[in-house]
């Protein structure tokens, strides 16, 4: 399973020639996961392996040679959160909620994912009173407002309004400007976007979302 994923995160499903290649910031493959293209100085950056050799023409598809294998996430969106150091508290909270492993399941998921620092926004007392046994059903809700199912990356939202439906069953508003800011509900900006994960995406959020 582990050289299927490795493979298939080296193909990308359809004919891409290198003139279409420079065109982009990156490209879904059929792992699922996305690699990151730069285009810089006459060079070809795939994910930090150099294209060596383009458009060698095949009966089915096109062979782009690069000098280095490369690797996709192996770690899913909760050990990704735990690895990135920022969201102890959200790990903590997961943890509470008792859905650590449903988001390590296959998924995918898309987590809107509130830093440690977002967290430490919420009014006094809110975090310490949503920790407890009593409130775990509450706490699940909030978090499950954070998870939509499958994977959404900021290049497939239109600019304007996106509504998406979360785990939670409730609706979020997802506005994407035409500077490439995003928004969530009108209060959390994402700050760091599109990290992958072996069985979604996360996108990092600046605001603790609360359904209403």
């Amino acid at each position: 399973a582990k050289l299927i994923a490795i493979l298939t995160y080296h193909v990308v499903p359809g004919s891409v020639m290198a003139s279409d290649v420079t065109k982009l910031s990156n490209a879904s493959t059929v792992n699922g996961q996305r690699v990151d293209i730069k285009s810089a100085g006459g060079k070809v950056m795939i994910d930090g392996a150099t294209v060596t050799a383009a458009d060698v023409k095949t009966s089915n598809g096109v062979i782009h040679v690069i000098d280095t294998v490369i690797m996709p996430s192996t770690d899913d969106v909760v050990d990704t959160a735990v690895k990135a150091r920022s969201f102890k508290t959200l790990a903590a909270a997961l943890k509470a909620a008792g859905l650590v492993e449903a988001l390590k399941g296959a998924g995918p998921f898309t987590v809107f994912a509130p830093t440690d620092e977002a967290f430490a926004k919420l009014p006094k007392g809110t975090l310490d009173d949503l920790l407890k046994p009593e409130n775990k059903e509450k706490l699940v809700s909030i978090l499950k407002y954070h998870v939509v199912s499958g994977e959404v990356f900021s290049s497939q939202l239109k600019v304007g309004r996106n509504v998406v439906t979360t785990l939670n069953g409730r609706k979020i508003v997802v506005r994407k400007y035409r500077n490439g800011t995003v928004t969530v509900n009108g209060t959390a900006r994402v700050t760091t976007a599109n990290v992958d994960a072996s069985n979604g995406v996360i996108h990092v959020i600046d605001r603790v979302l609360v359904p209403r």
